[in-house]
């Protein structure tokens, strides 16, 4: 392989040098590969039940509320007790929970009300997990290797959503729904005996005990940040006008069918995965803000093309982009994160993080359902949210000039400081 390609190439060492990574890793793609399934069977379900977008997209609000609080829990949890039995406690409540969507889903008559339900009580038990699952990965491996380990993490979640979205098309077309969260259920033991074998990863030395103090502590932090800002406010602005996904159902009425439902759930994925193996690069580039802005802007472009397609491959491609887009912003937003925060303050802003990156698709499957009811019908609520997506970027690129001239080694240096400072402290604030 010549030297130009192995820089563009899937940094995989993280794979071979941490057991705990490989670990995580595994059951992490194994879980999500069956909760991707069940992501597409609820919404299909309500679709079903209802008939009606809007009734789809208040999936989103359902999952919105229990989110702004518990993920500012999750956080403050997450940087005071044991990162891993968070995490697998967490896992172990959302096998729970699926386990009662199977009961419901055998019903002659399922009941409507418990599928949102569900998903709020997803919502929760998520917003518990993924700070502490966040705050965990930097603890699994050098600093060095965490843009890889971002770039992992990231691919293992485009080969479950790629696989189990179409998959879920071929299932709900061919199989009773009853099946579908038997299968997911399935995926939630072999990610428990993996969390099992993790090694434990205790909080930071004079960790902040839970309360609203400490979650204040983080929010003043991120406040400070305005690299962190602007992670938040463009990938919420990016999601709010350019997330469709509650149109998908009745988009894909006129592209063939339930049968390529799956396919427009995955195709995002599909450019994700091209984005991810190509990923190399992303470690040589410091002007992350400016990367973060340009990708969030092809994102709506994307989106933009999916609205005024009208033909099944041409959609499938611009979803495709759209991913592509997506997974570079990310990429570069966990990379910001990961890199500069410190350890003790990582559960609290994972927290936040989890509120940027979910508040904004929640809101945007509302939005998108309410303005699919006007005049403008789905396809029209589509590529209108692409043309406002792209309109907001613009504008927060105005707004942040700091976050528009971050470079990644400045960062780099604020965390060793404010951790060896910390480290250095402890006895202190112990004593206190």
């Amino acid at each position: 392989m010549s030297t130009k390609r192995r820089r563009l190439s899937l940094d995989l060492s993280p794979l071979r040098t941490s057991r705990d990574f490989r670990l995580v890793f595994t059951g992490g793609v194994v879980t999500a590969f069956g909760s991707f399934i069940s992501y597409v069977t609820i919404p299909y379900q309500v679709a079903e039940l209802t008939k009606n977008p809007l009734m789809v997209g208040l999936i989103g609000v359902c999952e919105l509320l229990p989110l702004l609080i518990m993920s500012f829990v999750g956080g403050a949890l997450a940087d005071y007790i044991d990162r891993r039995l968070l995490v697998r406690g967490s896992e172990f409540a959302l096998a729970l929970i699926c386990g009662i969507l199977l009961v419901n889903s055998l019903s002659d008559e399922p009941h409507l009300w418990l599928l949102y339900v569900a998903a709020f009580l997803t919502a929760a038990v998520a917003g518990l997990q993924r700070p502490a699952l966040d705050a965990m990965l930097p603890r699994l491996v050098k600093p060095e290797e965490l843009p890889a380990v971002m770039s992992l993490h990231s691919l293992g979640m485009q080969f479950a959503q790629l696989f189990g979205m179409p998959l879920a098309g071929i299932l709900l077309a061919s199989f009773d729904l009853a099946w579908v969260y038997a299968f997911d259920l399935l995926t939630f033991a072999v990610s428990l005996i993996c969390l099992t074998l993790v090694k434990a990863v205790p909080p930071p030395v004079a960790a902040d005990r839970p309360s609203l103090n400490s979650v204040v502590t983080g929010l003043k932090y991120a406040k400070s940040r305005p690299e962190l800002l602007g992670t938040y406010l463009v990938d919420i602005n990016a999601m709010f006008f350019g997330m469709p996904s509650a149109l998908y159902p009745f988009l894909a009425q006129s592209l063939g069918g339930p049968k390529v439902l799956g396919l427009l759930y995955a195709a995002p994925a599909v450019g994700s995965l091209i984005a991810t193996f190509g990923s190399g690069w992303t470690a040589r580039v410091h002007r992350h803000g400016l990367m973060v802005l340009i990708a969030a802007a092809f994102w709506g472009v994307g989106i933009i093309g999916v609205g005024l397609s009208g033909t099944l491959w041409l959609t499938l491609f611009c979803l495709a982009f759209a991913g592509a887009a997506d997974m570079v912003s990310g990429l570069f937003r966990m990379i910001i994160w990961n890199q500069t925060i410190p350890d003790h303050l990582r559960g609290r802003l994972a927290g936040i993080e989890m509120l940027s990156y979910t508040t904004g698709p929640l809101l945007g499957q509302l939005r998108a359902g309410a303005m699919a009811r006007t005049g403008l019908g789905v396809t029209g609520s589509i590529w209108m949210g692409g043309v406002l997506c792209v309109a907001g970027t613009v504008a927060l690129a105005a707004a942040l000039p700091k976050f528009l001239k971050y470079n990644g080694k400045d960062g780099m240096a604020l965390k060793k400081a404010a951790d060896e400072e910390w480290v250095a402290t402890a006895d202190a604030r112990a004593g206190r």
